[in-house]
């Protein structure tokens, strides 16, 4: 071995190895994990957020029903969303996966968990209601009045147009909220704070958009919001339900077409530059290496183009973005093997628990 390749040997070896280890502590909780976690944030949220609007205005006191739901949603992702991603609506997983975020192969069971833990969070609060010796008659009543509607059932009486509208914009800026508070571009250590924020990010947004949406549709956004509600309630909410899958749904998918192809064109832009990173760095992978590499001057010849160990490829495994709001692996930090050598599962985190 010649002096160079040993003095490049031993400023690899002292290299640090960069962090590619999700903010769980590297584990990956399976389909029934990630399914039970998105049950509970899906009860948590619908039996705050409802409860609130019926209890609350009752008594005439308390936070507002807009509020709660957010307050719910973002304490929700916080707790739950280092195992399944923290989506809690179907609208956002939809747009997730198209916007190449959470692999498809989640996308069915997410959102049939987020329907059932939607649909027992409402039941515990019928069970409540019609538990009440006074009031206990008129619990569909009650729920009624939290379901989402149109035209006559509209709190103001808005037609079909204009909560379609509604609907879409709101459910494409809460998807573009969501998927822009999950960056590509943080690191492992950097996204541990940024988890946080961006559930901050995403609730306040949610609260918003439900104010505004409230006069016009009772507030809507969540598709398995709308269809618990609609079970426990009036005939009229099921036969309008359809919108509020739709519309939402609909703003959903533009929200994550865009993020999408903004993501491609980044993507297609870093792999344009990449031949001349390697040539100023001497390795696409290497460049902590070689900053580290003593100031000789090295041949070309002598120029290493293999990855050291730490880094690799920057285009992520087909399913590591599967919890992509918090433990999405750092662009640029790695290839799927974990820093200890062994193999990843499919889904690109090393370890499995349930």
């Amino acid at each position: 071995m010649s002096s160079e390749s040993s003095a490049l040997h031993g400023a690899r070896a002292a290299a640090p190895v960069r962090d590619r280890t999700p903010v769980n502590g590297g584990y990956t909780f399976g389909f029934l994990g990630r399914a039970v976690a998105e049950a509970i944030g899906s009860f948590l949220l619908l039996f705050v957020g409802v409860g609130i609007a019926i209890f609350g205005s009752s008594s005439g006191g308390g936070i507002t029903s807009p509020l709660a739901f957010g307050l719910a949603l973002a304490g929700a992702m916080v707790a739950f969303g280092y195992i399944s991603g923290g989506h809690f609506n179907p609208a956002i997983t939809l747009g997730s996966a198209v916007a190449g975020r959470t692999a498809w192969k989640f996308v069915l069971p997410y959102i049939l968990a987020q329907l059932v833990g939607a649909v027992l969070g409402v039941a515990m609060l019928w069970v409540v209601i019609a538990g009440h010796e006074q009031i206990g008659e008129q619990t569909r009543e009650f729920l009624s009045a939290t379901a989402n509607g149109y035209d006559e059932h509209s709190t103001n009486l808005f037609p079909l147009a204009s909560a379609l509208l509604i609907e879409v914009i709101a459910g494409a800026l809460l998807t573009a909220v969501f998927l822009g508070a999950a960056s590509r571009r943080a690191t492992a250590e950097s996204r541990r704070p940024a988890a946080a924020k961006g559930a901050f990010a995403v609730g306040v947004t949610y609260a918003v958009l439900l104010t505004v949406l409230i006069p016009v549709t009772n507030g809507g956004i969540n598709p398995a919001r709308s269809t618990a509600v609609a079970v426990f309630s009036e005939g009229w909410a099921l036969e309008q339900l359809w919108l509020f899958w739709v519309a939402p749904v609909l703003g959903a998918v533009i929200a994550g077409l865009i993020f999408r192809s903004v993501d491609m064109t980044i993507d297609a832009h870093r792999n344009d530059e990449a031949p001349a990173l390697e040539t100023d760095a001497g390795a696409t992978g290497d460049a902590t290496a070689a900053d580290q590499a003593p100031a000789k001057h090295t041949p070309a010849k002598h120029t290493l183009t293999k990855p050291a160990a730490g880094a690799g490829s920057t285009a992520p495994a087909a399913d590591e973005e599967a919890r992509g709001f918090f433990d999405k692996p750092a662009e640029g930090t790695g290839s799927t093997g974990p820093v200890d050598g062994t193999t990843r599962p499919e889904d690109g985190t090393p370890g499995t628990r349930i």
